[in-house]
């Protein structure tokens, strides 16, 4: 449980952080798997991506599954919900990889699967 809660805290970063914090969580290269965004990206290409736009905001995330097929990697599933600075709703499946670097956890994959948002659910 450490271990989730601690990744979903990086998670929620990605989701409302800023470009630095991108710079000092990601891997040097990070696996991405967007619609709009899929391949291998440097770390600094990728904070550059999140700009001085207004960030995430009523960021929900609900742990689906861990895995740690080895003491320095590890993969997080979650669904996130999310309202974007105009004010739509975001509802996505999400995989993370991390691999341990020097003593920290570091995003190394990251895919989202947008959603239909299920009838009557409020958020």
């Amino acid at each position: 449980m450490a271990l989730r809660d601690e990744l979903l805290a990086l998670e929620k970063g990605f989701w409302t952080g800023n470009a630095e914090f991108y710079r000092d969580n990601l891997d040097e290269h990070c696996l991405t798997a967007f619609a709009e965004m899929a391949g291998v990206f440097d770390k600094d290409d990728i904070a550059k991506t999140v700009g001085e736009s207004q960030r995430w905001q009523d960021v929900e995330l609900a742990p689906k599954g861990l895995v740690e097929p080895a003491d320095d990697f590890v993969v997080l599933t979650y669904e996130a919900s999310a309202t974007r600075g105009d004010g739509q709703r975001y509802h996505a499946l999400v995989s993370s990889g991390y691999v341990r670097r020097n003593g920290g956890w570091k995003m190394a994959f990251h895919q989202q699967t947008p959603l239909a948002e299920a009838p009557g659910r409020q958020h």
